[in-house]
């Protein structure tokens, strides 16, 4: 049994727990919190499972490192606090494990990420012998291995679109919706995430991974981006209300061009009220999919819809992207140290996870 560490226990902690409980290769050793009032909590209530594991919080970060797990799925954001979330996963490493993680979106592709994010990693795998994953939903399976994958049942492609499309009143993160992305903003207020250059920051990785996979030469990655208010004063089950004539809708697109033309994109169109943008795309039940267009002969969709934790589409989006990087867990400690990304790790079966009980 491999020895693993969840660290956060938020929105993907929590899925994170339940992942690893599951795994029949891992056994989960630690839970680390930040929370003064989550610590000495079972992590089996704190993963929402129902039972206890046995397993109490802590915030003793030297201590977990010093114990030598083998894995840790760091599970801490790292949308607000990049620096802390690099060397948390640094330190991890040093320690020798393998980490995985959503948390650091320049990452996702190790090959195009800025040297000061790669270099410390690098270093950190020579000095510890850990190793590092980074992956997710979206950025994530929804804009590599899934479009790969399906874009092999053409004849001929001539366009691969990945889009997220998704009511953000189920995102259980009132900041991010808010104030990064600018939901329930001022038309005039500037929303950090969708400022010039940042799309391509956290989804340029993703094109480029893509367009090496495919073996074609990128001309450039561009951007689009186009924002709508609401017409009226909405409420939300989740974040309370948002009111007319602020920013109630997104879309944007990164676009990787080939051949002077949108090749490879990823968009997203993002609501924080199904009446907002009513002519853009929507998902087949309002709430939110991911989406993978193969435009060619023959054109293929393929729409994923995942629901938990009393079916929300948020949280089951976040549960996908766990799954992704535990699963992948037994493969990393089994390969060589080093710093890996989605068309390196394997998406394997579930192997002795068909009908399992929940631990």
């Amino acid at each position: 049994m491999i020895s693993t560490v969840v660290w956060g226990t938020g929105n993907t902690g929590r899925a994170a727990i339940r992942a690893v409980a599951a795994h029949p290769a891992l056994a989960l050793s630690a839970v680390i919190v930040h929370d003064p009032a989550k610590v000495g909590r079972d992590a089996g209530e704190l993963g929402g499972l129902g039972h206890r594991l046995g397993i109490a919080a802590t915030d003793d970060i030297e201590a977990v490192l010093a114990a030598g797990p083998r894995a840790v799925v760091y599970a801490a954001t790292g949308d607000i606090r990049p620096d802390e979330a690099l060397a948390d996963v640094v330190r991890a490493i040093r320690a020798g494990a393998v980490v995985v993680t959503p948390s650091m979106y320049a990452l996702y592709d190790p090959r195009s990420a800025p040297a000061e994010l790669r270099d410390p990693v690098l270093a950190a795998v020579e000095a510890g012998g850990g190793s590092l994953f980074v992956s997710g939903v979206d950025p994530g399976w929804g804009n590599d291995v899934l479009p790969l994958l399906i874009s092999g049942l053409g004849t001929t492609v001539d366009a691969i679109r990945c889009q997220e499309i998704f009511d953000y009143s189920t995102y259980d993160q009132p900041d991010s919706v808010r104030y990064l992305i600018g939901m329930g903003m001022p038309m005039d207020y500037a929303p950090p995430m969708l400022a010039p250059t940042v799309p391509t920051m956290v989804w340029g990785g993703q094109i480029r991974l893509m367009a090496r996979a495919l073996d074609v030469e990128l001309d450039e990655i561009r951007e689009t981006l186009e924002r709508c208010p609401l017409d009226a004063t909405v409420s939300t089950r989740t974040m309370g209300g948002f009111e007319a004539g602020t920013q109630g809708a997104v879309r944007f697109e990164v676009q990787g061009i080939v051949g002077g033309e949108p090749r490879i994109v990823v968009e997203h169109i993002t609501r924080i009220h199904p009446s907002c943008a009513p002519g853009w795309p929507a998902p087949p039940d309002g709430t939110g999919a991911h989406r993978v267009i193969i435009e060619g002969r023959p054109r293929i969709e393929v729409t994923v819809e995942a629901t938990d934790e009393d079916e929300n589409r948020s949280a089951g989006g976040n549960a996908t992207a766990v799954g992704r990087l535990v699963s992948a867990v037994d493969w990393l400690v089994d390969a060589p140290p080093g710093l890996y990304d989605a068309l390196d790790v394997p998406l394997r079966p579930a192997v002795g996870r068909l009908g399992r009980r929940r631990r």
